[in-house]
């Protein structure tokens, strides 16, 4: 087994360079800045056709497509067991459980968030709950739809990770008048809600979609970037203020990927026959503060759409799951949309998954089929596959990669492997 190439490697250095060590963690969505990077080295760079090393199996975690997030020893997510829509706490060592804390009565999409000895999570009907992450003890809660109005586009759920930005705790209520929210994270408090632009634009549909919010530093101007029912939103962290609005991207069903941002650039991407966009931020010279999205290239949906499992910017490009349902293997130019390399189906079947770890992507196919992928711009290499033991349909949750271990989670099963050499 070779190690990954230098090239790939310093890639993925030189991006992360400013980020924080998350050494034995993952506390948020998609790892550091949500961007899906995993910092772990020294990985495997192939697998048995059995898949790696099973460190420990934990049954019994119940319906749902909500991810893992890692702290201090413990795993925690999401599921739906007798009627109670549940956060639990796992113990990492052996995947044995800890505690449970209800949040609702319906199988959850999000994925909990870990701050200090505080875990945040959001529940299908939108209770968002603070509970201690030692002993679940909940903490103080808030209802999104009870309190403030909100809303999903569709019948699918509040499914957003919530972020922790300092002091705040941000979320998406979608509603008219609150469509982004700030909440104090000791006690719950409102700090500021956003109400949406009565100029927003036409397509797509009101309310929250699926897309967690993340943090951009665009032209100066630190911002949070949020994927809603009517499209992409920059919105001031001090205020709820919108700085900048982007439409065209929207579409009614679902907006589900997790924007990308890159310097004064955010990356979008939404399915149901919508596309992908490059936006270029730049300041507005005669509204002080207020940003415009220009529109760099848009790709139609046949070029690239993705529907709910995320795209991954290693370098200068983008690698993604192409397609509406679909997880067709596809590499392209970041800054000019031009396509690097596009495989045909690939080893999985249905949507997938990406992560990026140590020099490769790791693609988690609906099927249950997981793939090692180089992260290579010239051309496509498939290292390795293996298929989930036991899979069901609709294996969602996004793989994790972090000290060593890859977490995969079916509807009723978290598998721990091993993947360091």
């Amino acid at each position: 087994m070779r190690r990954a190439s230098f090239m790939s490697f310093f890639l993925a250095i030189t991006t992360l360079a400013a980020w924080p060590s998350y050494a034995e963690d993952w506390p948020e969505w998609r790892g550091p800045q949500r961007a899906g990077h995993s910092l772990d080295t020294d990985l495997l760079t192939s697998w048995s056709e059995n898949g790696p090393e099973l460190i420990w199996k934990a049954t019994g975690i119940g319906a749902g497509y909500s991810t893992v997030t890692i702290a201090d020893g413990r795993v925690f997510t999401m599921g739906l067991r007798d009627g109670k829509g549940e956060l639990i706490a796992l113990d990492k060592k052996d995947g044995k459980e800890l505690w449970a804390t209800t949040i609702d009565d319906h199988d959850p999409n999000s994925t909990p968030v870990i701050d200090g000895e505080t875990v945040f999570a959001l529940g299908w009907h939108g209770d968002l709950v603070a509970v201690d992450a030692v002993t679940g003890k909940e903490r103080w809660r808030r209802h999104l739809a009870k309190e403030l109005g909100g809303k999903t586009q569709t019948n699918c759920g509040f499914s957003e990770s919530p972020l922790i930005d300092g002091e705040k705790v941000i979320c998406t209520p979608g509603a008219s008048d609150a469509i982004v929210a700030a909440f104090k994270k000791r006690t719950g408090e409102l700090i500021w809600k956003t109400k949406l632009p009565d100029d927003v634009g036409e397509k797509g549909a009101d309310g929250a979609s699926y897309s967690s919010i993340v943090i951009s530093e665009a032209c100066g101007v630190r911002h949070y970037v949020a994927l809603v029912g009517r499209g992409a939103l920059g919105i001031s962290p001090h205020d709820g203020r919108v700085l900048w609005t982007y439409n065209r991207i929207a579409n009614e069903h679902a907006n589900v990927a997790t924007p990308v941002v890159n310097g004064d650039y955010i990356f979008c991407t939404t399915a149901y026959q919508t596309g992908s966009v490059l936006l270029k931020l730049v300041k507005e010279p005669s509204n002080k503060g207020k940003l415009r999205a220009e529109e760099v290239y848009f790709l139609k949906p046949k070029v690239m759409q993705n529907h709910h499992g995320g795209v991954i910017l290693v370098g200068d490009h983008i690698y993604a799951g192409h397609g509406h349902n679909k997880g067709f293997p596809l590499c392209i130019d970041f800054l000019t949309g031009k396509e690097a390399w596009r495989p045909g189906r690939g080893p999985g079947a249905g949507s997938a998954a990406l992560l990026y770890a140590d020099g490769h992507i790791y693609f988690r196919y609906e099927n249950g089929v997981i793939a090692l992928i180089e992260a290579n711009p010239e051309k496509y290499v498939l290292k390795s596959t293996f298929t989930l033991p036991n899979a069901v349909d609709k294996s969602w949750a996004h793989p994790v990669v972090v000290d060593g271990r890859l977490y995969l989670r079916e509807p009723g099963t978290l598998f721990c492997y091993r993947v360091k050499e």
